[in-house]
């Protein structure tokens, strides 16, 4: 299941988003927080900021996942050599 919504996730076009490096797309999710904590905004803009902060955790996500696949492998590889 997990396999199909990252398939899923993938058949999606590139979107500008995913040029961002994880250190970039964190410090904008944190100014959309921000931005949404303070107020003062419009429904229509509180909603446009949701929506930004949504694309900006899914990039974040994906780094933070790829990172952890990284990990993995290295364990994995680590492992084997000391049993090969």
């Amino acid at each position: 299941m997990a396999d199909q919504e990252n398939q899923q996730e993938s058949a999606q076009p590139p979107t500008p988003d995913d040029a961002l490096g994880y250190e970039h797309a964190r410090d904008a999710l944190l100014e959309v927080v921000r931005q949404l904590e303070t107020g003062g905004t419009s429904l229509e803009e509180s909603l446009a900021l949701w929506e930004r902060g949504e694309q900006l955790a899914k990039v974040c996500q994906r780094w933070l996942d790829g990172a952890r696949a990284r990990l993995d492998a290295a364990l994995a590889a680590e492992e084997a050599a000391d049993r090969g």
